[in-house]
């Protein structure tokens, strides 16, 4: 069993490299990229070098998700349902799963569905045809998706740790995990309704920019965890 737990925890580890390491690569590298170079190498590299990149970064997503629901299985069915929610540790890397669950939904059924159109609407017009019509808008939801993707993975890493936190996060007893559930849920669903709900208005704003989107993470960790030491000090 110890080794089967190894097994998922480094499969858990190497697809979650895969998978991050190509989200911070596409928000950090390739958008800026894309947005200053020339339309004939955007387009070739739309083609040949974001189906590439994309294949890995879903299918990394899909490892990291499958591997970590195992190992919380796992772990909620050794401890049982009532042994296992009794403690902080439990909340915190529910958190952590939770942001991880629904970062891996964005890539499945937005990120990739959209980027689909972009690349299909690049091979288009480089033949000589017609543009889609809806390619921009859905690029543009793509981009939300991913960046929201990217605040999502700060607080997401810091939770999905706790078990490497001091005592406090693993070991501690007590609080009130119902607000915990209502006031964390609320605000996850608020940040997913902001990417999925439209592409304009003041709230996409912090997204626009990588700095803004950072800034973002960082700040809703730090409300997490605030959240956190409130409710189960």
């Amino acid at each position: 069993m110890e080794a089967w737990l190894y097994l998922l925890r480094w499969i858990h580890f190497f697809a979650g490299i895969t998978w991050i390491g190509l989200l911070y690569y596409f928000n950090f590298v390739q958008t800026p990229f894309f947005a200053e170079t020339e339309p004939g190498v955007r387009s070739g590299a739309i083609q040949k070098l974001v189906p590439r990149a994309l294949w890995w970064f879903r299918w990394g997503a899909m490892g990291t998700f499958l591997a970590g629901l195992l190992m919380y299985i796992h772990y909620l069915a050794q401890s049982g349902v009532e042994g296992f929610y009794s403690t902080p540790y439990a909340w915190a890397i529910t958190l952590g799963g939770t942001l991880g669950t629904i970062m891996f939904l964005n890539v499945w059924l937005v990120i990739w569905p959209n980027q689909q159109v972009v690349i299909a609407n690049a091979a288009q017009t480089a033949q000589g045809g017609q543009p889609i019509p809806d390619a921009a808008n859905r690029g543009r939801r793509a981009a939300l998706a991913s960046r929201t993707n990217t605040v999502f993975s700060i607080p997401m890493l810091f939770f999905m740790g706790a078990r490497h936190l001091p005592p406090y996060f693993s070991e501690a007893t007590g609080g009130n995990a119902t607000a915990f559930i209502v006031i964390a849920g609320l605000i996850i669903a608020a940040v997913e309704a902001n990417a999925l709900s439209g592409l304009q208005g003041q709230t996409k704003k912090p997204l626009d920019t990588v700095s803004g989107a950072l800034w973002f993470g960082f700040i809703l960790a730090v409300v997490f965890i605030v959240l956190f030491w409130i409710l189960f000090r």
